[in-house]
């Protein structure tokens, strides 16, 4: 994973800084609508609720959802541009190697090079783009929103907090799985593409049928891993919500929080679901990128580091 990050780093390390910087201020901004939430909610139990002060919360609430979504628009062009930047670059390096070996008389596994230059330069492109900005924006945002939640009340602060820790677990043990078959599933598709740019085609074609069969039983059997974690994950989030809401309104009815409270905790459960289900798809992405870049390293053979260390087109 590092010698992935490394590499991206070495080739947009200026932009990604930018990016971060954006991905923090996001992040920032991720509590107040809550704070806005609770005092609207507050407000209207309040024995005298003035509507002029309620316009003016309602005012400020949706001038900070405003300038959120504008920066998060800001960081979503610039992170894509990027990821296209980077997808280019990808392609020149693995047509200059492709040149290179041709000239040179070297066996050129046609196939393969095909797949890298139109799917997996693709992928890993994309993911580079925001492979800083993405988890700084997540994890941002859950320490924001925790943080905010165990502020005006710690014990559903700790709920939300104790919805994580499992979580990590559960994905950290099925991805291990689910990265061999990542890996598995390359390697055969490789072999197929090469095997369909051969002349004997005829020849070959129950052994190309054999390894489409091989790519479905590995698709297969990463599904029950991926769908069996992600019923688990699921199952982690209703007993939170469910613990939230239960434990918020017995600290109501005791008299020792406020509605507003609860209805703002409530809503940061749902907004800390959100990035953690992105986090863990974030660390399946990276953990399949990493399969796939260093698959792809292969392809240049012993004399990759005269193209790994180009400089890109900006």
């Amino acid at each position: 994973m590092l010698q992935l990050y490394s590499a991206i780093w070495r080739v947009s390390a200026g932009r990604q800084i930018v990016l971060i910087i954006l991905s923090l201020a996001v992040a920032a901004l991720a509590a107040a609508p809550l704070e806005f939430q609770r005092d609207i909610v507050n407000h209207l139990t309040a024995k005298d609720p003035k509507p002029d002060y309620l316009l003016l919360l309602g005012a400020g609430m949706m001038a900070v959802i405003m300038l959120s979504l504008a920066l998060k628009w800001v960081l979503g062009y610039r992170a894509g541009t990027l990821g296209e930047d980077i997808i280019r670059l990808i392609r020149q390096r693995l047509l200059a190697r492709t040149v290179d070996v041709d000239k040179a008389g070297e066996n050129l596994r046609k196939g393969t090079m095909t797949t890298a230059i139109s799917a997996e330069a693709e992928e890993l492109g994309k993911f580079a783009g925001g492979a800083f900005a993405d988890p700084v924006v997540q994890v941002g945002t859950l320490i924001s929103v925790i943080g905010y939640i165990s502020s005006t009340q710690p014990g559903l602060g700790l709920i939300a907090l104790s919805m994580i820790v499992p979580q990590i677990i559960i994905v950290l043990v099925s991805q291990r799985k689910v990265n061999i078959f990542v890996a598995e599933r390359v390697r055969i598709l490789r072999s197929a593409t090469d095997h369909l740019t051969t002349e004997q085609i005829n020849a070959i074609t129950k052994e190309v049928y054999d390894q489409f069969d091989k790519i479905f039983e590995t698709r297969r059997r990463m599904f029950i891993w991926k769908l069996s974690a992600k019923f688990l994950l699921s199952v982690i989030n209703g007993a939170g919500t469910v613990g939230v809401l239960m434990l918020g309104g017995w600290l109501v009815l005791k008299g020792e929080t406020d509605v507003g409270t609860v209805v703002a905790a409530t809503s940061g459960l749902t907004r800390i679901q959100g990035p953690t289900s992105f986090l863990i798809a974030f660390y399946r992405q990276v953990s399949a990128n990493r399969i796939k870049y260093e698959l792809l390293l292969e392809l240049f053979g012993p004399d990759r580091e005269r193209y790994r260390y180009a400089t890109p087109n900006r």
